[in-house]
């Protein structure tokens, strides 16, 4: 009984890890400034990648989970260093996806209190700090990422309710959009399951010891639960910007969430987006720093021996990037963009090496998650190109 409670809270802490490292400030930037731009089209953006996003997770979850091993070793056995190359991609995308999350979480502390965002992005930091590397850090970062993305759910359900969407147009675009927007799509999956956060869940199962052969169905039951948590949230923030676009009023693209709220629900709505955008800086960094440091734990013994001080100095280092850069908005739309593009690579070779090679616990991957997959990977592969092309 002991071990299948245990079991529970880490398939949950899991898919709320997944789930809220998705749901940050770029992934609220994101589906406000693309709505904006395409109306109730944008749903039909929304219904494909989730699509993806279930593959995606699907295929990534059962093959860590199932090999027993980080993505970057098994990787590494397709081709020597090949892995950390893999690893480099995902802590640098980790990184510029982790300075937005802070400004994010900067910029809702301050609607909230009044504070310089300076102030608040520092607090926010040492908040993250405190949480990762005190005692029983693993349980408590569990019940912080369930808490926090039922709060944010809650309240953007809040929203979207007084916004009044004309839900009709938003189902009848979402299968027969006017338009369709190649850079929207990579954008929303990258901000989904790309970079880190296609990770963030298989690797936290993976620090939980939870591997092998007997714990397909409930890895598949976590992946889906987390995938429809961030999905959830994606819609009803959806529907409350298409809510206020409806009404031909043109979001402010500097920040077009904030945007959002103020024009669905007043004064009251736009102190729920600082603690929304509070809630989801914090609990994007948490996911950003834990899945970034999880692909070099192993570089080197000095980080294996310090592995909390690395996670301190990463949430840190992103702080001060932020305190000089600037520019949040602009950060999480690039960043989202960024990380849809290491999404194929990464699936694409992890789905060689599972099947090229000899697997830990004999682990045999399903052939047609196998295909999908790949099918995926080439299919995003070949869109971010024509992207970079254009």
């Amino acid at each position: 009984m002991k071990r299948t409670a245990l079991q529970g809270s880490a398939f949950w802490g899991a898919a709320f890890m997944m789930a809220t490292s998705a749901m940050g400030p770029g992934f609220l930037t994101q589906t406000s400034f693309f709505t904006g731009q395409l109306g109730a089209s944008f749903g039909f953006v929304i219904l494909f990648s989730i699509v993806i996003d279930i593959v995606v997770q699907l295929n990534i979850w059962r093959i860590v989970s199932g090999c027993g091993l980080p993505a970057q070793d098994i990787v590494n056995r397709l081709l020597p260093g090949l892995g950390w190359f893999l690893s480099l991609l995902v802590f640098l995308g980790g990184l510029a996806f982790n300075i937005g999350n802070l400004a994010g979480a900067a910029l809702g502390l301050q609607v909230i209190t009044g504070m310089d965002t300076r102030i608040a992005a520092l607090i926010s930091a040492v908040l993250v700090i405190w949480l990762l590397v005190a005692p029983h850090a693993r349980k408590r970062v569990d019940l912080a990422m369930i808490g926090l993305g039922i709060a944010k759910i809650g309240l953007t359900a809040y929203v979207a309710l007084v916004s009044g969407a004309p839900l009709a147009e938003a189902l009848h675009r979402s299968i027969q959009p006017e338009t369709i927007d190649w850079k929207a799509l990579i954008t929303i999956v990258g901000g989904t399951v790309g970079g880190y956060i296609c990770f963030a869940g298989a690797h936290r199962l993976l620090a939980s010891g939870i591997t092998g052969p007997g714990t397909e169905k409930e890895v598949n039951r976590s992946a889906i639960t987390g995938i429809f948590t961030a999905s959830s949230m994606r819609v009803l923030l959806f529907l409350a910007a298409l809510g206020v676009v409806s009404q031909g009023i043109q979001l402010d693209n500097s920040n077009p969430a904030a945007d959002v709220f103020l024009q669905a629900a007043g004064n009251i709505g736009y102190r729920l987006f600082g603690i929304v955008m509070w809630m989801a800086g914090i609990s994007s960094v948490i996911g950003s720093s834990y899945t970034s440091i999880s692909f070099v734990r192993n570089i080197h013994p000095v980080v294996t021996r310090h592995e909390k001080g690395v996670l301190a100095i990463f949430i840190l280092f992103s702080t001060v990037v932020f305190l000089v850069a600037g520019k949040p908005v602009q950060l999480l739309v690039w960043a989202g963009t960024v990380n849809g593009f290491i999404l194929p690579f990464a699936l694409l070779v992890l789905l060689l090496a599972v099947y090229s090679k000899k697997m830990p616990n004999n682990y045999q991957h399903p052939r047609w998650l196998g295909i999908t997959g790949l099918l995926i990977a080439l299919a995003l592969g070949w869109i971010s190109i024509r992207l970079l092309l254009l």
